[in-house]
């Protein structure tokens, strides 16, 4: 049953009140999960069950972004808010803190992470001199949450790239880490080396395991390249659609489909596709 004080007529005017802002929206998510008049499905889900679609939220927010989409980014950012909503909801129902908390903690931590903004430092720092600093600030309050270990409190549900890169982050801050990138390249071509023998040998398990290694090696490069991995995946992702979608595009022209062409047709096809972009980058101005 609904709360005694509830008062549909209010809840209805505020729900349908296109200027309503967060107070809308926290309604219709609190509606939403009402057991005797919500959706059923919303009422039924749980964090663990939430959470795959928070992260794929957060990756159809980035997407937009990558494609420069603006006018679709105001939606995906709201498909992003309301995985916010959700959780908090969820949380306040069962006793453990409310939106309000959230909206304090980020708010808390942005002022004690900006002393240059809101305390009495100084603001002319170099964008490196204030990732020190915030990294100083961030390894504090581990400590003061009793995260003792030096990997402590990387999040498990991270990409496993990014989740990668964090670790090595985290290691090399305490002096685990190859001086340079040579060392890593000479280990990315040992691990290679390694997978590509062994793998008539290896059991699926260990083929995985030796793949593994290989990757989070290839993350360590991204790493002292200062390249974020997931957004060069997503590059290289988005540019091989575009680029087979050319070759597609080619053969159907010819009154073919991929599967009535052949590798070399379709590597030849690919090749003029690279040349095609190569141009119109360079016929920019």
């Amino acid at each position: 049953m609904p709360a005694p004080d509830f008062d549909r007529a209010m809840s209805d005017s505020l729900v349908r009140d296109p200027e309503g802002g967060m107070d809308r929206l926290r309604e219709i998510m609190r509606r939403l999960r009402d057991p005797a008049t919500g959706c059923p499905w919303d009422v039924e889900q749980d964090f663990a069950s939430i959470a795959p679609y928070t992260l794929e939220e957060a990756h159809e927010v980035a997407d937009a972004i990558a494609r420069q989409a603006w006018d679709e980014l105001p939606g995906e950012l709201g498909d992003l808010l309301l995985q916010v909503v959700f959780h908090s909801q969820m949380a306040e129902e069962a006793g453990l803190f409310g939106f309000d908390d959230v909206a304090r903690a980020i708010s808390d931590k942005m002022l004690a992470r900006h002393p240059h903004v809101f305390g009495d430092e100084s603001r002319d720092k170099t964008p490196e001199q204030q990732t020190l600093d915030w990294e100083r600030i961030k390894a504090a309050e581990r400590g003061a949450k009793a995260e003792a270990r030096v990997l402590d409190g990387v999040a498990l549900g991270l990409p496993a790239l990014t989740r990668a890169v964090k670790l090595q982050k985290r290691a090399a801050r305490v002096g685990f880490d190859w001086p340079s990138t040579d060392e890593v390249v000479a280990k990315i071509a040992e691990e290679a080396a390694e997978l590509v023998e062994a793998r008539e040998r290896l059991t699926a398990t260990e083929v995985e395991e030796e793949f593994g290694d290989l990757l989070f090696v290839m993350a360590n490069l991204a790493r002292h390249l200062k390249v974020d991995p997931e957004a060069a995946l997503r590059a290289a992702n988005a540019k091989f659609a575009r680029r087979f979608g050319r070759i597609e595009d080619w053969l159907a022209q010819a009154g073919k489909t991929p599967e009535q062409s052949d590798l070399a047709e379709m590597d030849a096809l690919w090749n003029r596709a690279k040349a095609e972009e190569k141009a119109g980058k360079l016929a920019k101005p």
